[in-house]
């Protein structure tokens, strides 16, 4: 059991890891996941449906003292992949893709 009042670290146990959220917007507000510690992880994350209304992704690492909103990075690629597989972008992820 855990102490009382103690939550675990977003911060990396490596160095030089990246870690990055997405915030997910929902009727009742916005939550922010903690994704795998790689783009790649993220945008299969939403190909799959992990998040419901990704609204951002900020990526940052401690080790090296940046952070950055990647939302624009990913949107791109989510937009190429989905022309080189002749799909739509699913319908979840469309507001996500055209901001």
């Amino acid at each position: 059991m855990g102490k009382l009042g103690w939550t675990p670290s977003i911060v990396p146990n490596h160095h030089d890891q990246a870690i990055y959220l997405v915030m997910d917007k929902y009727k009742s507000g916005s939550v922010w996941h903690q994704a795998d510690a790689d783009l790649e992880a993220v945008i299969i994350g939403m190909f799959e449906g992990q998040y419901q209304n990704p609204v951002r992704v900020v990526g940052f690492n401690t080790s090296e003292k940046w952070s950055e909103d990647v939302s624009s990075d990913i949107a791109h690629e989510l937009r190429r992949r989905c022309d080189l597989q002749l799909r739509e972008v699913p319908f979840y992820l469309e507001e996500f893709v055209e901001r």
